[in-house]
């Protein structure tokens, strides 16, 4: 199964809908006006496509889900929302400016992103994201490791489907396929998870899916108290499961 196939877009609605509400002080970033075209690039169930179209623009959503945009087009049924995939798309529209919020962390063929995302932008026009970056969810990663590699003999390295950029990297990566970077923040953003030790299983279901896909459902359950164990002295304060999210801003205009 692909990684399109396996999002629960209900899943995704009912206990990360942090994601999209962190993502409203993106669009502070994006600052859109009436007259713009926009492309929101990794738009998942389309509540952060919603808040760009109240500013009067004209959006479009793209995501590789079906299952994300089918429930995109059930919520708000006047933006078109279309399939496709960020490492690879065209769309004969020109943009003033592609969006993304938690997506490109998604993409780990990032260059690809990149002149995707350049050949429909007109000229200045810029692309305005954030995503994880270098150090995001590190602890997690590292319980994921260690249960993985230590406990259960099994290679974590080749089943990680995350891209976690340092800004510099992510810059070059900008400023050698046409753009000018105008801005770039890596930050701590601790992160809670709703619903305490469920809440961790939550995110180990919808975002870490790959590094467990051929366990069995007893098996799963294993491992994720075992991370849960690893983790736990780091990452629950005060009854809350804290996770150590650090996320890249970053806004480049397109100049060739």
């Amino acid at each position: 199964m692909s990684r399109e196939d396996m999002w629960n877009a209900v899943t995704y609605d009912n206990k990360f809908n942090f994601v999209s509400e962190y993502g409203k002080s993106v669009i502070d970033l994006l600052s859109p006006n009436s007259e713009e075209k926009i492309l929101d690039l990794g738009c998942g169930t389309g509540d952060l496509t919603y808040e760009i179209s109240k500013t009067g623009v004209k959006v479009t959503g793209m995501d590789a889900s079906p299952q994300m945009i089918k429930k995109a087009q059930q919520k708000y049924a006047d933006i078109p929302f279309i399939v496709g995939n960020g490492e690879d798309f065209y769309i004969e529209e020109t943009f003033d400016a592609v969006f993304s919020n938690a997506a490109l962390h998604w993409m780990k063929n990032a260059e690809n992103v990149v002149q995707s995302v350049n050949k429909v932008l007109r000229h200045d026009g810029r692309f305005v994201a954030e995503f994880g970056g270098r150090g995001n969810i590190a602890t997690i990663k590292q319980g994921i490791k260690h249960v993985l590699e230590e406990i259960h003999g099994i290679d974590s390295t080749s089943r990680n489907p995350w891209y976690f950029p340092s800004i510099g990297e992510y810059s070059a990566l900008l400023e050698n396929n046409g753009f000018e970077v105008a801005y770039a923040r890596l930050y701590d953003r601790p992160t809670e998870f709703p619903d305490g030790d469920q809440g961790l299983y939550h995110f180990l279901d919808q975002f870490a899916d790959s590094f467990f896909y051929d366990l069995s459902s007893d098996e799963k359950c294993i491992v994720y108290k075992q991370i849960k164990t690893f983790i736990e002295p780091d990452l629950y304060k005060d009854g809350k499961w804290i996770a150590d999210y650090r996320r890249l801003q970053m806004v480049a205009v397109k100049k060739s």
